[in-house]
């Protein structure tokens, strides 16, 4: 069999949707961002409690670290392992198994008495989040199968992720000032529980209809890859980019990927197929996610601390500040659908990219004294180029794969966003650090600071403001001028996150195809016809 008939094969249109299914679609996708929520929004409504933590369980800086990444390691390193068992045995299953596990997971979080019992509890929180968020999408596609609803629902997903990206911090501040930091976490049983009992009537059961052995080698190799190629991101920035330990997680990660990709090439009925990589609008979207995500996290890890730090906002009020920011990105992501129909998704992820990349620049020439209305402007305007893009990207990666392969696809869709959002803050951190511990060394000179007060100061700038609360003199001017340090090395942070999303709409320009029907066109060497509204037919290419 050839590889366009193969892929005609695999683009077939499939089994008609059950119309009580078709018809409550929409209270479905409902219950789906219900779902979301409670691992998008627990993502960063830990950060409010960050303090709280160090002082009632004496956790060191090295401490928060883990605690925060025990999560993203297990999370990340599961996810195409959960996305392909959901394809086999059910994805409703592993939605609703998800849910309990990271409710369990946050149960035990929130009665943790130690550092360990913390982090244990948080990577079991992962094995659920791994669950919940490929579940989510590829349910959405086999519910949504005319591709103009699709693209529609997946940008209502997009949307309710990042408005959940607000609601964590504002939650978190309000929970905090009420109750102790072990609420952060017993927030999650209500969402959990509301989300288990509705999507036990309204979300229906779907997998992959054409069953075969479970690939535990193509498993064990992406757990082993995604592992170490995480805890080199993760202990780079910490042991320093060339400590043994760190160039050994590199190293398993290469050759585990090789291993892993020459497996899955050769294997009769791998996990993750890929010929999917061969389709353009597969690949360059995941590119462009991958790039997105990196420049994106990287850059708003720094804005947090502008923020908090520069600013002297609460995490309670830098959270309230930046909603705003995801009430924009919670309105464009639906509208980008639409924009798409008419425009093509390959015009729609430029320009959306274009928009970010400009936004970044123009934050990289932002102060220390810059007045809150003129940052929040320009956030704005970024929001809008990320609905535009991230929505539209979405849907090209999940439109381009046939529908019983919607769980592992999701899957990849989401590992992208983890793995280049971890490096995103490694890597612009690493370069922002390294410049503002030349700049402080400078400011330091000129105040006398030396021995251990230079070491901290250089350490972060939160230290670096302490150093200047202690001192007796000058110290007012000496915290003005590491908070200028600090934004001249953020700035040129922003403009590097601005050159990583220029590149991503350069690769979705070129390679990106201007519309579904071209992408498959390309693929099997014809187009495949798609009717339009009718809910009981998928192709796996179809949308725009």
């Amino acid at each position: 069999m050839t590889t366009a008939d193969a892929v005609r094969k695999t683009f077939a249109l499939q089994e008609p949707l059950d119309p009580a299914v078709h018809a409550r679609r929409w209270v479905t996708l409902g219950v789906l961002c219900l779902s979301l929520m409670i691992i998008v929004m627990d993502n960063t409504i830990l950060n409010v409690a960050i303090p709280s933590l160090m002082e009632d369980l004496h956790a060191s800086n090295t401490d928060i670290q883990w605690i925060i990444d025990a999560y993203t390691l297990v999370f990340a390193c599961l996810l195409l392992t959960t996305g392909s068992l959901s394809d086999r045995f059910g994805r409703k299953g592993a939605l609703q198994i998800g849910i309990a596990l990271f409710g369990l997971g946050s149960i035990s979080a929130a009665l943790s008495d130690s550092v360990t019992h913390l982090i244990v509890s948080r990577a079991f929180m992962g094995i659920g989040g791994a669950l919940i968020m490929p579940s989510t999408l590829s349910i959405l596609t086999n519910v949504f199968r005319d591709p103009k609803e699709r693209g529609r629902a997946i940008a209502i997903w997009a949307g309710f992720s990042g408005l959940s990206v607000a609601i964590g911090p504002v939650t978190g501040g309000l929970l905090l000032e009420h109750f102790e930091w072990s609420s952060v976490f017993w927030v999650n049983i209500p969402i959990g529980l509301a989300a288990l009992g509705l999507g036990f009537f309204f979300v229906p059961t779907s997998r992959d209809p054409n069953q075969g052995k479970i690939d535990i080698p193509g498993a064990v190799l992406s757990v082993i890859t995604l592992g170490a190629l995480l805890f080199g991101i993760i202990e780079g920035p910490v042991r320093g980019w060339t400590d043994g330990l760190v160039l050994a997680g590199f190293g398993v990660a290469v050759v585990g990927a090789i291993s892993f990709i020459s497996w899955e090439l050769h294997v009769d009925e791998p996990m993750l197929d890929m010929r999917f990589f061969a389709n353009p609008r597969f690949s360059a979207a995941n590119g462009a996610i991958t790039m997105t995500f990196f420049a994106l996290f990287g850059s708003m890890f720094l804005m947090t601390q502008y923020w908090q730090l520069v600013h002297g906002y609460s995490p309670l009020g830098a959270g309230v500040r930046l909603i705003p920011y995801a009430l924009c990105m919670m309105i464009t992501a639906p509208l980008s659908a639409r924009l798409v129909e008419r425009l093509g998704s390959k015009r729609v992820i430029t320009t959306g990219l274009s928009i970010v990349a400009l936004s970044l620049l123009t934050l990289s020439f932002i102060h220390a004294t810059t007045p809150y209305p003129r940052v929040i402007i320009v956030f704005c305007v970024m929001a809008v180029g990320m609905g535009m893009t991230m929505a539209p990207a979405t849907e090209s990666v999940m439109g381009s794969l046939p529908r019983e392969k919607a769980g592992v696809g999701s899957a990849v869709n989401d590992t992208t966003r983890q793995v280049g959002g971890a490096l995103g803050v490694a890597i612009i951190g690493s370069i922002v650090t390294s410049v503002y511990s030349s700049r402080v060394t400078d400011v330091a000179g000129r105040f006398d600071v030396r021995g251990e007060s230079l070491a901290r100061a250089k350490d972060s700038l939160a230290n670096a403001i302490d150093v200047g609360r202690e001192m007796s003199t000058s110290g007012t001017s000496f915290i003005d001028d590491v908070k200028d340090a600090f934004v001249g090395s953020l700035s040129i942070g922003l403009r590097f996150s601005a050159s990583v999303i220029v590149v991503a709409a350069l690769v979705v320009w070129k390679f990106l195809p201007a519309r579904s029907a071209d992408a498959l066109a390309d693929h099997s060497g014809e187009a495949a016809e798609v009717t339009p509204g009718d809910p009981t037919i998928s192709v796996a290419a179809g949308g725009r």
